[in-house]
């Protein structure tokens, strides 16, 4: 049976991914950022259809992101296999926008990619997008971009490697070099580093990414020689192909497969447009953030990769020949009664985990506890999930008797704390009644849609709340009774929570749009919210301009 890998494997927010193979299975691990937990980890037999095994970092002891910027948090990880464990950097950087980043790099392994993973060793701050290189004579290296704070240099300063002390597990910093410093494209980033038939081959981003994002490769005989660049460079990108499906793509890792096949795994973004926007003179809005595509790769005669199809990538792709079939297409639909104890595997949080100080879920609701508004950075009662599909409605029940106007509980949609929409219950102090609300956060300008005409909540009900998301516009409706339902008439336009839209406005652009169920209470008292259940349930039908 033949098996097509259709792009992207990880829709929605999963970018920077980290492909590896142990065995014939493969693994990805993905940037999380501000969202917890660290690291989302998949893996697949045949590249084609990919299951979330769990997260790296699940515990405040081996993270804390508590005020991180959004944006900020875990970037690009690094999974490895050597000595008979799994090996994974990463990077929590805690300054987005100015001549800083403030990152550090860490270490952590697992003999079970299901965990648990071990406490975290600090190794440097040097640059962010750090990997691990397992040479063949048993030494390692951090490989890593390295940033330049200096205003009169370029901030990306190449690529460096360092080799780590085995014995101590402590980077040695009298080793570190320069190993590449990059192409004319520049923004050179993302690095791996790989030994195939006695070549070193670097893999790195450059470009930045957005729309002129790529991947570029070079190589050398030995670490201690400078590194060639491929003649025909770059390996992937889809900076001269505007009318691609798949847009973006770079910033990834290669992997080959026991009969000897070679694939390449990517970010990737797949923006629309409105109606009224030209095709050319507007790339698009990615309102599912950067997700992962995989290409196939082959080599020339020279021993230089390109991607098949060209570099601008395909759709679908040809699975490996020994993969084995391993599941169906994947709807990521989801319904929670929130009977267990613990939130499922589709539920984040920002920057801290789930606790008591955010509220409590089982014997079928979750309670949240209010607590800052949806602009906090660090006390925030928010659980959310993906945004997996252009398409999709999301619906709950709320039990919520607010008495003052500072309260505040509903169904958001969300991409960070300067760009975000809800549908709320709170309370009207001159009507002496509860209210529903629509408000949107956009880069700050706070905006209340109904103000005096406020829908007025029935004594004794409870309110039910639904978002339809259709592509480039969504809306958001009300109900008493969970049967006839009222559309509110505000219109919101789906670009404000897209990375496209953020990247004009703020340096951190880097996850995808969330939809979740928030508690708020800014007066200080704790107003409790109590949720019913929640449903996120997908639709197939095509969207605007896709």
């Amino acid at each position: 049976m033949t098996i097509t890998i259709a792009n992207p494997v990880l829709p929605g927010f999963h970018p920077d991914p980290s492909m590896i193979r142990v065995g014939d299975t493969y693994y990805i691990a993905s940037s999380t950022f501000e969202w917890w937990p660290g690291v989302r980890i998949h893996e697949s037999k045949d590249l084609s259809h990919w299951n979330y095994v769990g997260s790296a970092l699940d515990r405040v002891s081996q993270l804390n992101m508590r005020g991180n910027p959004s944006s900020g948090g875990i970037w690009a990880p690094d999974l490895s296999w050597a000595d008979g464990k799994f090996w994974l950097i990463f990077t929590d950087v805690k300054n987005v926008n100015g001549a800083f980043k403030d990152c550090a790099n860490y270490l952590v392994t697992a003999e079970d990619i299901r965990g648990p993973w071990s406490e975290p060793i600090r190794l440097n701050g040097v640059g962010f997008d750090a990997s691990l290189f397992h040479d063949d004579d048993g030494r390692k290296y951090l490989v890593q971009q390295t940033w330049d704070h200096r205003e009169y240099h370029h901030a990306f300063d190449g690529i460096t490697i360092t080799e780590l002390d085995v014995d101590t597990m402590r980077l040695m910093p009298e080793t570190t070099r320069t190993l590449w410093e990059g192409t004319d494209v520049k923004v050179t980033e993302g690095p791996h580093l790989y030994k195939i038939n006695g070549w070193y081959y670097l893999f790195a981003a450059e470009g930045g990414t957005q729309y002129e994002h790529q991947e570029s490769v070079a190589r050398s005989r030995s670490l201690d020689m400078p590194f060639e660049v491929m003649p025909n460079n770059p390996l992937i990108g889809n900076y001269d192909a505007p009318d691609g499906y798949l847009q973006k793509q770079g910033h990834g890792a290669l992997v080959d497969t026991p009969s000897g096949e070679w694939y390449y795994a990517s970010l990737c973004g797949r923006p629309w447009r409105h109606d009224i926007e030209p095709s050319h003179g507007v790339r698009g809005w990615c309102t599912l953030g950067r997700e992962t595509s995989i290409q196939k790769i082959e080599w020339d005669d020279d021993g230089w990769p390109y991607v098949v199809g060209g570099r601008a990538g395909t759709r679908c792709v040809e699975a490996p020949k020994d993969a084995i079939l391993t599941g169906a297409p994947k709807d990521h639909s989801q319904h929670d009664e929130f009977e267990d104890d613990v939130l499922g595997p589709d539920w984040n949080t920002l920057r801290v985990p789930f606790d008591e100080h955010m509220g409590e879920v089982g014997d079928g609701r979750l309670v949240l506890r209010g607590q800052g508004s949806l602009c906090n950075l660090f006390e925030l009662s928010l659980v959310a999930r993906r945004w997996q599909a252009f398409d999709f409605d999301a619906e709950t029940k709320l039990s919520f008797d607010p008495k003052h106007y500072m309260a505040m509980a509903g169904l958001t949609n969300y991409y960070s704390d300067m760009f975000w929409s809800w549908v709320f219950v709170t309370y009207d102090e001159r009507r002496r009644v509860r209210v529903i609300e629509v408000a949107q956060n956009d880069n700050g300008d706070y905006t209340s849609f109904l103000k005096d005409d406020a829908i007025a909540v029935p004594d004794g009900v409870d309110v039910w709340l639904r978002t339809r998301v259709r592509t480039a516009w969504y809306t958001y409706e009300y109900s008493f009774d969970g049967e006839h339902w009222h559309e509110i008439p505000v219109k919101l336009d789906a670009k404000v929570l897209s990375d496209d839209y953020v990247a004009q406005r703020y340096g951190g652009f880097f996850t995808g749009g969330f939809v979740g169920l928030a508690a708020v209470d800014v007066s200080g008292y704790g107003e409790e919210a109590t949720f019913h259940h929640f449903d996120y349930r997908e639709f197939d039908q095509p969207g605007d301009n896709r």
